[in-house]
């Protein structure tokens, strides 16, 4: 363990990000509070895309067909679950800091082949975990921003484990 004295001072890292799981994460000040209007607004842009996630699920889960795809229905549809559930996580976070959560969602688009539906499925979800990741540039380092940073990377976790289940099941 390095001694702390002997650690970078956060404060020069801050926005510079550091690219260990493929996400950009900076490390916050822990003086520095959480900044609300960029918190709402990275938050809204994150929701649009949730939203779309959970319809998106929904969507895939009830159309798919053939012997080797409608066993699946069950597991995205639970998929489809889980995200309204992070969705409304996500607007009752907006309310608390003062805004008001969109009310629209990312377009949404039907695929009649498995394949085409996985692939754009995961097109989908990337896209929502980067602006789930992207929220917790935002955070400072008191314990408000700690919480909804901590809150935000258990929702990329549980993505990322949805997103590969769909690159298995993709083939």
């Amino acid at each position: 363990m390095v001694p702390r004295h002997h650690l970078p001072d956060v404060r020069l890292l801050r926005g510079v990000g550091i690219p260990a799981t493929g996400y950009l994460v900076a490390m916050a000040d822990p003086d520095e509070p959480l900044d609300h209007d960029a918190a709402i607004a990275a938050l809204n842009k994150a929701l649009r895309l949730q939203y779309r996630s959970g319809l998106a699920y929904s969507l895939v889960a009830g159309s798919l067909t053939g012997f080797a795809h409608v066993a699946l229905g069950p597991q995205l549809y639970a998929f489809a679950a889980a995200e309204l559930d992070d969705a409304r996580r996500l607007v009752e976070k907006i309310v608390a800091l003062g805004g008001e959560p969109v009310t629209t969602v990312a377009k949404l688009e039907f695929h009649p082949q498995a394949k085409a539906a996985f692939e754009w499925l995961l097109q989908t979800e990337r896209e929502a975990i980067e602006a789930v990741a992207s929220v917790i540039q935002c955070t400072g380092g008191d314990a408000e921003s700690e919480a909804l940073e901590h809150r935000l990377e258990h929702m990329i976790m549980r993505k990322q484990e949805q997103v590969e289940a769909l690159e298995r099941a993709r083939g």
